[in-house]
């Protein structure tokens, strides 16, 4: 199982946008993740892996979990973190 051993989360505060914070994880103290969007949803945050534009205007994953274990655990290390970020900064 993967494990989380830092993260980073830098809120963006710009009033307008839907992109609420940018996050990056260290995976067993060897392995980083950066550009870990956290993006505000109708009904709550939720986090889009690092992606990049193709020629035809479509986005795709760098980097991204294969699994949905794997997935919620990033998912609910990041939000956390993003809500601690929060709290800090108030």
């Amino acid at each position: 199982m993967l494990n989380i051993t830092d993260t980073k989360v830098r809120i963006v505060k710009k009033d307008d946008s839907k992109l609420k914070a940018i996050a990056s994880i260290i995976v067993d103290d060897c392995f980083v993740i950066h550009d870990i969007k956290v993006i505000e949803g109708n009904d709550e945050v939720f986090i889009a892996m690092p992606s990049r534009k193709t020629p035809d205007g479509e986005f795709k994953d760098i980097a991204h979990p294969i699994n949905t274990e794997t997935r919620e655990l990033i998912k609910s290390n990041v939000i956390s973190a993003y809500h601690k970020a929060l709290t800090e900064e108030e």
